[in-house]
């Protein structure tokens, strides 16, 4: 989980954990990249806005890498702007999640991309996000 705000980093993880899902939290989008290396995720959520990185920087550099290139990746975020969302699609971001959200819409959301894996087709296209 990546996220610059304390409070939703702990709403986020909470609800995760309830579900019996181990978290590694992240304050930006570098510190992400360096637990990633570290803990190579099942799936990360990402905020937008952050300091150092953004969550669109750090989810272009998670898909480039081999080793988290299928991890589902799920942006949480306040922005509603029709560029980001291309632009997460454009990467490879499997869903977007707006805040403030519905904690059992991320916790379904993340049990459906754990479950069946993400959306990226077999020659690496992204599947629409949903």
């Amino acid at each position: 989980m990546v996220d610059d705000q304390r409070s939703l980093r702990s709403l986020i993880r909470m609800n995760l954990e309830l579900e019996d899902i181990d978290v590694v939290e992240a304050t930006d989008g570098r510190h992400g990249l360096e637990l990633a290396q570290q803990h190579v995720p099942d799936l990360v959520t990402l905020d937008l806005v952050m300091p150092r990185m953004d969550g669109l920087a750090a989810a272009a550099a998670l898909r480039s890498d081999p080793r988290t290139l299928h991890a589902p990746l799920v942006m949480v975020t306040t922005s509603t702007s029709p560029a980001h969302l291309a632009r997460a699609r454009s990467i490879g971001v499997d869903a977007y999640l707006t805040k403030p959200f519905d904690p059992d819409e991320l916790v379904r959301v993340v049990r459906e991309l754990l479950t069946t894996g993400h959306g990226r087709d077999e020659s690496g296209g992204a599947a629409p996000i949903p």
